[in-house]
């Protein structure tokens, strides 16, 4: 696998070129109305009814947003919650075959608003886009075996295109926007190895960072640096799946991040740097479950019953920042998936209450962020908005937890603390404390073994 530059100028002037004319602070005219996401989610059968959300928008008849086509990809958000980027697709008559293109939003001004980002050709559905700090969007296409990647911004009526270079691998997935705003990594997985990249923000076009033994998906940043990122890694050979820890400044020195008990598959969903907050999956108490600790901590996770509601599957895609040295203070928004469609969780540990909240027509299920004062931001669009979001604050929790301090606990208990709600019913045999990651050998990599 290979990487090369654009030939007659380094991809290093792609982050300092001048993009160009910036738009007004006027929101341009958005083009287009459909949506990334989910349909708002009626009451599953059987499950408890979603809570009134503020900002959400009631479901209606709509023959052109039902047969809207929706974007193939995800909404990714900038680490500051100020831009989001998706593709979408032109408007059109229903059952009308549509052109995909990009779409970059701006959240942080007094109202948001879309900007489309079109070229000469529609994108494949294929394609992925992330934003960045500055405003531009990165693009990766997929052209033969060659992975290329564009950085596109807004210049006047038209769209600015700046390329930056190509990989040639069958496949790579852009990882989460890094928390420096400017850096942009991709992951490329094979059986025996995976290779990381730095497709944007580099001096000389895509650079190889590290070739890390194992197949490795996932993608959590764990500093506000850029510089620790977590990886859920199998090793070559098969066995379990573990979180491991990448140091990008020490040549991707990899370690150990997640060691619930030997054979379990302990991946991590999300991290607050902030408070340390981890939100887990594993099959450490013996089926697959929702789990959070705290980064550094060497007491045990915790798998609360009130993250495992009935024929619905609950994700993490947030975690509220600012609350530093406070993880059970976190509010934390979870996607909720059942056979209705998608709708809103807000949970915080110390709370041991999943608040089920109405989605807005037309949200991107899973994209949103938390201010620091504890309001939650959904991006959505539909037929009426075409681009909007919707703020609701994290309700309150009637019994909050009496202790203090970061325990966790894989043992069926609840670290001694008062309620009814058990952490989980299934002690596995053998449980192995998680490695805190301050006090991880940095200086050498992972045993494969």
């Amino acid at each position: 696998m290979t990487a090369c530059a654009i030939e007659g100028g380094t991809a290093g002037a792609a982050t300092t070129a001048d993009p160009g004319p910036e738009e007004s602070g006027e929101p341009e005219e958005p083009v287009g109305g459909e949506a990334a996401g989910a349909e708002r989610a009626a009451e599953p059968e059987g499950a408890a009814e979603p809570e009134g959300a503020a900002g959400a928008v009631p479901a209606g008849p709509a023959a052109l947003w039902a047969d809207a086509p929706r974007a193939p990809g995800t909404f990714t958000l900038t680490a500051d919650g100020a831009y989001g980027a998706r593709l979408t697709a032109t408007p059109g008559a229903p059952g009308e075959q549509r052109a995909w293109y990009p779409e970059r939003w701006t959240l942080d001004g007094p109202e948001p608003y879309a900007v489309p980002l079109p070229l000469h050709q529609p994108e494949e559905p294929d394609a992925q886009v992330v934003p960045l700090a500055d405003g531009r969007v990165l693009i990766r296409r997929r052209v033969a075996d060659r992975q290329m990647f564009s950085l596109l911004y807004p210049t006047g009526p038209a769209t600015g295109e700046l390329a930056l270079g190509a990989v040639e691998c069958d496949g790579m997935t852009l990882l989460p926007p890094s928390p420096d705003g400017s850096s942009v990594y991709g992951l490329s997985a094979g059986d025996h190895s995976s290779l990381l990249w730095l497709v944007a923000g580099g001096a000389f076009g895509p650079e190889l960072v590290a070739e890390i033994p194992g197949h490795c998906s996932g993608g959590v940043w764990l500093d506000r640096a850029g510089r620790m990122l977590a990886l859920d890694r199998q090793l070559p050979g098969g066995g379990p799946v573990k979180a491991v820890a990448v140091d990008l400044e020490r040549n991707g020195e990899v370690t150990p991040l997640l060691q619930i008990a030997p054979s379990s598959d302990d991946r991590l969903l999300l991290a607050d740097p902030d408070s340390g907050l981890l939100l887990i999956r594993s099959d450490a108490p013996g089926h697959d479950r929702l789990g959070w600790g705290v980064l550094g901590s060497c007491l045990p996770m915790r798998f609360p019953e009130c993250l495992r509601p009935a024929d619905v599957a609950v994700t993490p895609f947030a975690v509220q920042p600012g609350q530093m040295l406070m993880p059970e203070s976190c509010a934390v928004a979870l996607r909720i998936d059942g056979a209705a469609g998608s709708w809103v969780g807000v949970w915080r540990p110390q709370g041991r209450r999943l608040h089920q909240l109405a989605a807005p027509e037309g949200w991107s299920a899973g994209a949103g962020y938390w201010s620091r004062d504890g309001v939650l931001h959904l991006p959505y669009a539909n037929a009426a908005t075409p681009c909007a979001v919707a703020r609701i604050e994290a309700p309150g929790d009637d019994e909050p937890l009496p202790e203090t301090g970061g325990t966790v606990r894989t043992d069926g208990t609840d670290g001694g603390a008062s309620g009814p709600e058990p952490s989980g019913g299934v002690t596995p045999p053998v449980v192995c404390k998680p490695v805190p990651l301050g006090q991880a050998p940095l200086h050498r990599t992972a045993s494969p073994d």
